[in-house]
């Protein structure tokens, strides 16, 4: 059984690969815990709130299995105008989705929290640019089933990437966690970089 001091000082509230992968590019030890929490926008609610509020009730919810240690979340919404994508419910809703995408520039936004010690949140703003889609490339695109657990049903760093005219912002918040605001929020709550020196 291994000691409180042999577990990593940074806990990952998320299950998603993606976040997992991007993290370790920060070259930081950590262990992942799923938060369960309810994750429907309230009434009223703007889309930039919505996600600072899950990603700070994600990390909360973990710090408190992880006494000690910080506890990262996040959450990523597509927004078009004031309209949330979230992920689709199936095929027919992520072909929906990709049709009000087409064509359009849309929002990313993805809210970071850090819990455990200091508590501290952002909420990272990308725009991306679609070139106007077919209804084959639609048909063809929700068939490979590459989007069916992303917010807004595409993966920009996927097969989704064919579609992208422009990314104006943090390209790895299209991912689902911005890298240089992470970055900057783990060393805000206290969090030691490797490059932070000793």
């Amino acid at each position: 059984m291994s000691s409180l001091a042999d577990q990593p000082s940074l806990v990952l509230a998320s299950a998603s690969p993606r976040r997992r992968e991007l993290l370790s590019l920060l070259g930081v030890r950590f262990e992942v815990v799923v938060a369960d929490v309810d994750e429907r926008v309230r009434p009223g609610e703007a889309p930039a709130a919505y996600v600072e509020r899950l990603a700070r009730e994600k990390a909360a919810a973990v710090a408190t299995r992880r006494p000690g240690a910080r506890v990262l979340a996040a959450d990523t919404a597509v927004c078009l105008g004031t309209e949330l994508f979230g992920k689709p419910d199936d095929p027919a809703h992520a072909a929906r989705m990709l049709r009000r995408l087409s064509g359009n520039a849309h929002t990313v936004l993805t809210g970071v929290a850090v819990a455990g010690g200091r508590a501290v949140a952002r909420v990272v703003e990308t725009t991306v640019r679609f070139r106007a889609l077919t209804e084959g490339e639609i048909a063809w695109y929700v068939a490979t089933g590459e989007g069916a657990d992303k917010a807004g049903a595409y993966a920009v760093q996927g097969i989704g990437g064919l579609w992208v005219r422009s990314v104006e912002g943090s390209p790895s918040n299209v991912i689902g966690l911005p890298l240089a605001e992470t970055a900057e929020l783990l060393a805000e709550a206290g969090l030691s970089l490797p490059w932070s020196g000793p």
